[in-house]
């Protein structure tokens, strides 16, 4: 790879480590530039994780006092995330290249429609009313069986899973989006980290393109979860539309 190559991949990694840290969707931008880069799409999404989860970790530090008084709920949703995110991860490995490799372009435009629907999620979830937060036991039980579904997908392929996440918090009753931007950023880092061990164990990772990654993607993610409130959310949304529409005419073209 040329050093304008790597240039880019750190680039890509960056802007996706603020992504998700402010919105969700950031292997919208990362994986498609290992893809174009050259490496096959199961290398290019075993080491996307390997290379994010750093970044979600920094904004997960950086989140940390809007998070201190949900650790009931936190704890509740630790083991759902950590076995889907396992279980995720062995479908991954046990699909054939071929077959991940039709099923990608879905996969990213599956992701995309889910950034692109988020407002309209939040108001068929109620995540943009303002009512007085309250999770009831019934909303544990939800989200334990939604995110262990979340998991599992973020084990799989991992785009778009904050989205989710943060439309499963809203349900089960949260309503300060800081807050729950902090318990999914607690929650992805968990189910890459479970994910990236044992793609690591499998000898998926391309290491030295994970270790330049993931540190733009700590740096994004430390950025992000810095300037979250003074970003104008509305463009970073265009702009990670646009390149999931993109990226998911590209794959299909390529299918």
């Amino acid at each position: 790879m040329s050093v304008l190559g790597f240039l880019g991949l750190f680039v890509a990694a960056l802007v996706a480590g603020i992504v998700n840290s402010v919105a969700g969707g950031g292997s919208l931008i990362s994986f498609p530039t290992l893809v174009a880069l050259g490496q096959p799409a199961i290398l290019a999404n075993a080491t996307n994780t390997a290379a994010l989860w750093p970044g979600t970790l920094s904004s997960a530090i950086a989140y940390r006092r809007d998070t201190a008084l949900d650790r009931d709920l936190l704890l509740t949703l630790l083991l759902p995330s950590m076995a889907g995110g396992l279980l995720g991860a062995v479908v991954l490995v046990i699909t054939p290249p071929a077959l991940f490799d039709r099923v990608v372009p879905f996969l990213v435009l599956f992701a995309t429609a889910l950034f692109a629907m988020r407002d309209t999620i939040s108001r068929w979830t109620g995540a943009a009313a303002h009512a007085e937060e309250h999770v009831t036991t019934g909303g544990k039980v939800w989200g334990f069986l939604f995110q262990l579904f979340v998991a599992t997908y973020g084990g799989y392929f991992g785009a778009g899973i904050g989205i989710l996440m943060l439309g499963s918090l809203s349900v089960m009753g949260l309503r300060d989006i800081h807050r729950m931007n902090g318990l999914k950023t607690i929650l992805g880092t968990l189910i890459n980290v479970i994910a990236f061990a044992f793609f690591a164990i499998k000898g998926l990772v391309v290491w030295h393109l994970a270790g330049l990654m993931a540190v733009g993607a700590i740096l994004g993610g430390w950025i992000g979860a810095r300037t979250a409130k003074r970003i104008d959310q509305r463009l970073i949304r265009a702009f990670v539309i646009a390149i999931g529409l993109g990226v998911s005419a590209w794959l299909f073209l390529k299918i």
